[in-house]
């Protein structure tokens, strides 16, 4: 029997249950206005019928890779971007100081396909580091206005890839769109920790930019005008920083009104798990590098679902710790929130083909909420030259 006058009598512990209370109702509030309206986000428009099957409509396009020692990778998945089904498009392939087989790749294709460009760097003339340099050269070797950027290792889920980022060009004032890329299923458990990342950053970034509020991009699906890059000054104004060729493009220049979303089954692509954990710690240790070039509200912002996290766990645990028999309350409180991220989350996983992982959300994000802190208070290393 749980004695509700005692626990009422301890102000600590009513303080404790107001703040469980405020944490899970931002946490509902978040999961819903997040994973659950990311998943269920549908196209703001019909997509006419002469728009996919006649291009007389549709815009021409360059597609912007930038390689570096990536034969394995262009070998398998350049042909799908090759063969897109669509109009007038090319694909420029930025080969950087490659020392595999990437240059007899892309001329073994080149021979297939027309519209393959190649831009060779034989000699190491980046004066930056990262790849900002390279790609910079790749976008201004393009022939068209609307550039799609992508990586090597990179797969577009049909051959209607272009097709679908290109519906999210629906309006004049449109200069950005942004895309989700994800992680291809595997069964280990670093794939899963992957997958999970991929899903809850995209949620995280495309649901900003719902609500009006744009502030990074993933370069592995990304899209923007040709002409608006070099308007806004490229990226001369942080050239002296490795990392940020999408994240401090789409931070100083994405607006409510220039920046949209496009997530149909057509304008997603996936990735390649990394596969050994130290690759993908640092893949997540350059995605965060450029946190310090953000506002403080911008950076605050960001950690508000973490923040949220750690204390309403603390208060369970602090409330369970002072009043053992109000347990049930608790349970309820924790259950609840459970429930609902899982529902929510699972429209992530069934929109983007994430399997079953949403079962296993509750546990993933507690395992993110330590790995992330970790991560940002770690000092990035980084002394290449080149960073994919």
């Amino acid at each position: 029997m749980i004695d509700f006058h005692a626990f009422v009598s301890d102000t600590y512990a009513v303080a404790l249950a107001a703040v469980l209370l405020v944490t899970l109702i931002y946490l509902c509030l978040y999961y819903g206005l997040y994973h659950f309206r990311i998943g269920r986000y549908g196209l703001r428009k019909k997509h006419q019928a002469d728009d996919t099957a006649d291009g007389k409509a549709l815009p021409k396009v360059s597609v912007v890779l930038t390689a570096h020692n990536d034969a394995e990778w262009l070998r398998e998945n350049l042909v799908y971007l090759l063969e897109q089904d669509y109009p007038d498009f090319e694909v420029v392939v930025v080969d950087y100081l490659s020392q595999d087989d990437t240059q007899f790749v892309l001329k073994l294709l080149k021979d297939y396909y027309r519209h393959l460009k190649i831009v060779p760097f034989k000699e190491d003339v980046n004066l930056f580091q990262g790849k900002k340099y390279p790609l910079s050269i790749g976008i201004k070797s393009a022939a068209n206005d609307i550039l799609m950027l992508a990586d090597p290792d990179c797969t577009p889920k049909n051959l209607n890839w272009l097709r679908g980022i290109v519906r999210g060009y629906d309006s004049k004032e449109t200069q950005i769109v942004l895309g989700y890329c994800g992680i291809k299923r595997t069964k280990t458990l670093l794939g899963c920790l992957q997958q999970y990342d991929a899903l809850s950053y995209g949620a995280q970034y495309l649901g900003n930019a719902l609500l009006g509020h744009p502030y990074t991009g993933s370069g592995r699906n990304l899209s923007y005008r040709r002409s608006f890059f070099f308007k806004q000054g490229a990226f001369i104004s942080h050239y002296d920083v490795a990392d940020g060729s999408d994240d401090l493009f789409i931070y100083q220049n994405a607006e409510r009104h220039n920046t949209a979303i496009c997530i149909d089954a057509d304008a997603c692509l996936t990735a390649e798990p990394k596969k050994t954990y130290a690759q993908w710690r640092d893949e997540r240790r350059h995605r965060v590098a450029t946190r310090n070039r953000h506002s403080l509200a911008s950076r605050l912002g960001e950690q508000m679902l973490p923040a949220a996290n750690l204390v309403f766990y603390a208060a369970v645990a602090a409330l369970l710790v002072r009043h053992t028999e109000i347990w049930p309350v608790v349970a309820a409180a924790a259950i609840i929130k459970w429930a609902w991220q899982i529902v929510c989350f699972s429209r992530l996983t069934k929109r983007f083909d994430g399997g079953h992982i949403h079962f296993a959300a509750p546990l993933l994000e507690i395992y993110f909420i330590v790995a992330n802190t970790i991560l940002i208070l770690l000092p990035l290393y980084n002394n290449r030259k080149f960073k994919k």
